[in-house]
């Protein structure tokens, strides 16, 4: 029976050949809106963080984490506060490889979101520990409300970022300047919009760090390919019942977090 390792090995995806990632280098160029980037070679070591939080979105952590674990060279810790398993906002559990005092040197922090971003708003050993290492990581990073964090560490000050659309309004409090596309890139700050981004954001990460070519073949594997049924996914489409309904539905939540966001910003005005 062919496990999930063995399935990932067959398509390619944890064993790319070295060449495949640096003949990304003229594809590179083709990429758009990526600046331009070096390509790293496919196997060079290269260490993400990723934090995971209570009541933290299952998705804003999967998506990245389901395309960059599968990058030839790449480590990506799951860090917590403790060892224990962490629960997710639905209920699912995901467990930690290692503690935030434990975590190696990281070329790459990574912050998802979800309703529990408001307590890690104000946690003063999650917030030390992400100023102290993205003094010396390569790159900050964030999907969804976990720009909030980063906002609220101080790290996003004189950025443009991308986080949820419920949430855009309150990064302007934290010194953001807020953008409203899938995947902002800013120097070293690379922020994702809400929850599904966090997969186009994976790729965008693959695309601008190893090649156009490695981020299609990690696509073209996971078929990639959306096509939702509904047009519903933005504030700029969603039918204005269901737009009403879940700003309504989110009223409070956002008004705690510019309270939260007020009172970050004042640290480090």
């Amino acid at each position: 029976m062919m496990n999930r390792r063995n399935f990932t090995r067959a398509l390619g995806l944890t064993a790319l050949p070295l060449e495949l990632a640096n003949s990304a280098r003229a594809g590179n160029a083709e990429a758009g809106s990526l600046p331009a980037q070096q390509p790293l070679k496919a196997d060079a070591p290269f260490h993400i963080g990723m934090l995971i939080f209570p009541g933290m979105t299952n998705l804003d952590f999967a998506g990245p984490f389901e395309v960059l674990a599968r990058v030839p060279g790449a480590t990506v810790h799951v860090l917590a506060k403790s060892d224990a398993p962490v629960r997710t906002d639905v209920g699912g559990t995901i467990l930690p490889s290692m503690t935030l005092k434990d975590a190696p040197e990281l070329d790459m922090l990574f912050v998802g979101g979800g309703p529990g971003v408001n307590a890690l708003m104000e946690d003063g050993e999650v917030l030390e520990f992400l100023r102290s290492r993205a003094r010396r990581a390569q790159w900050v990073s964030s999907v969804c409300t976990g720009a909030l964090v980063l906002g609220a560490a101080g790290l996003l000050r004189g950025y443009r970022a991308a986080t949820h659309w419920t949430a855009m309004d309150v990064l302007p409090l934290l010194g953001a300047t807020p953008v409203r596309q899938r995947v902002v890139i800013d120097r070293n700050r690379i922020t994702g919009g809400g929850v599904t981004a966090g997969i186009d954001f994976g790729l965008t990460v693959v695309g601008l760090l190893w090649g156009k070519e490695l981020a299609q073949t990690i696509q073209l594997g996971l078929e990639y390919d959306p096509q939702p049924p509904f047009n519903s996914g933005s504030p700029q489409n969603a039918p204005a019942p269901i737009l009403a309904r879940v700003r309504s539905a989110t009223t409070d939540l956002t008004e705690r977090r510019m309270a939260i966001a007020k009172r970050a910003a004042g640290n480090f005005s």
